[in-house]
């Protein structure tokens, strides 16, 4: 069985339109898992430049599968322990919650397998 690893990964501005209001934050940041194949997140890693708490929001299919608070000013490092098979023909994303007008820089690391 081949494995492939894959990062989604990068230093993004953003603009907060509200704790309940997730937006995607890149395009660069979703990733579709072929059919066939099997994807894991293995970890999260993020930092966060702006004076207050935003949370990262990892979807599958648009539907919200994981959150990941990162304190002001700030950076969290998430070994996850739980690791779900995510189906091929699903698409992955990363959205940002930030309080409404709060503006600053995440910084992103996704870890994944796919085989």
């Amino acid at each position: 069985m081949l494995t492939k690893n894959l990062f989604l990964q990068g230093i993004f501005p953003f603009q907060g339109a509200g704790m309940e209001k997730p937006v995607p934050i890149h395009s660069e940041l979703s990733h579709y898992v072929p059919d066939g194949v099997i994807n894991q997140t293995l970890y999260f890693r993020g930092g966060n430049s702006s004076p207050e708490l935003i949370t990262v929001a990892l979807l599958r299919n648009g539907v919200p599968m994981r959150y990941f608070p990162i304190g002001a000013k700030s950076d969290v490092h998430v070994p996850l322990r739980v690791v779900e098979d995510i189906e091929g023909g699903s698409a992955i994303e990363l959205y940002l919650a930030a309080p409404e007008g709060v503006s600053g820089s995440v910084v992103i690391d996704l870890g994944m397998v796919e085989h």
